[in-house]
Protein backbone atom coordinates (compact mmCIF):
# COMPACT_ATOMS: atom_id res chain seq x y z
CA UNK A 1 0.00 0.00 0.00
CA UNK A 2 1.43 3.85 -0.92
CA UNK A 3 0.47 6.53 1.00
CA UNK A 4 0.85 9.93 -0.39
CA UNK A 5 -0.32 13.63 -0.22
CA UNK A 6 -2.24 15.94 -2.30
CA UNK A 7 0.90 17.94 -3.90
CA UNK A 8 3.03 14.64 -4.63
CA UNK A 9 -0.19 13.05 -6.13
CA UNK A 10 -0.52 16.20 -8.37
CA UNK A 11 2.58 15.81 -9.68
CA UNK A 12 2.81 12.41 -10.16
CA UNK A 13 -0.16 11.22 -11.23
CA UNK A 14 0.74 9.33 -14.24
CA UNK A 15 3.13 7.31 -12.23
CA UNK A 16 -0.04 6.56 -9.77
CA UNK A 17 -2.82 5.85 -12.23
CA UNK A 18 0.32 2.77 -13.61
CA UNK A 19 0.69 1.16 -9.98
CA UNK A 20 -3.61 1.68 -9.34
CA UNK A 21 -3.50 -1.06 -13.06
CA UNK A 22 -0.80 -2.44 -11.98
CA UNK A 23 -2.58 -3.39 -8.99
CA UNK A 24 -1.47 -1.21 -5.89
CA UNK A 25 -3.19 0.28 -3.17
CA UNK A 26 -2.74 4.26 -3.43
CA UNK A 27 -4.43 6.16 -0.76
CA UNK A 28 -4.21 10.07 -1.12
CA UNK A 29 -3.95 11.75 2.00
CA UNK A 30 -4.30 15.80 3.29
CA UNK A 31 -2.71 17.04 5.89
CA UNK A 32 -1.73 13.54 7.02
CA UNK A 33 -5.61 11.96 6.82
CA UNK A 34 -6.21 9.67 4.20
CA UNK A 35 -9.25 11.52 1.90
CA UNK A 36 -9.28 9.20 -1.06
CA UNK A 37 -8.40 5.78 -2.74
CA UNK A 38 -7.79 5.80 -6.50
CA UNK A 39 -9.49 2.29 -7.83
CA UNK A 40 -9.27 0.80 -11.31
CA UNK A 41 -12.17 1.23 -13.90
CA UNK A 42 -13.79 -1.74 -14.98
CA UNK A 43 -16.18 -1.41 -18.00
CA UNK A 44 -19.25 -3.43 -17.83
CA UNK A 45 -20.20 -5.81 -20.80
CA UNK A 46 -23.49 -6.03 -20.47
CA UNK A 47 -24.85 -3.59 -23.27
CA UNK A 48 -27.11 -0.55 -22.66
CA UNK A 49 -29.68 0.77 -24.44
CA UNK A 50 -32.20 3.75 -24.70
CA UNK A 51 -35.58 3.18 -22.66
CA UNK A 52 -34.24 0.68 -20.91
CA UNK A 53 -36.33 1.66 -17.46
CA UNK A 54 -39.36 2.69 -18.95
CA UNK A 55 -42.44 2.21 -17.41
CA UNK A 56 -40.42 0.69 -14.23
CA UNK A 57 -40.00 4.34 -12.57
CA UNK A 58 -43.15 5.43 -10.59
CA UNK A 59 -43.39 9.21 -9.44
CA UNK A 60 -45.37 10.27 -6.31
CA UNK A 61 -45.79 13.75 -8.12
CA UNK A 62 -47.82 14.23 -11.61
CA UNK A 63 -44.43 14.63 -14.63
CA UNK A 64 -45.62 16.65 -17.48
CA UNK A 65 -44.86 15.45 -20.57
CA UNK A 66 -44.10 17.21 -23.30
Amino acid sequence: MMITNMSEAKAQLSALIKKVMSGQEVIIGKAGKPVAKPVRYERSDKLRYPGALRGKIKYKIPILKT
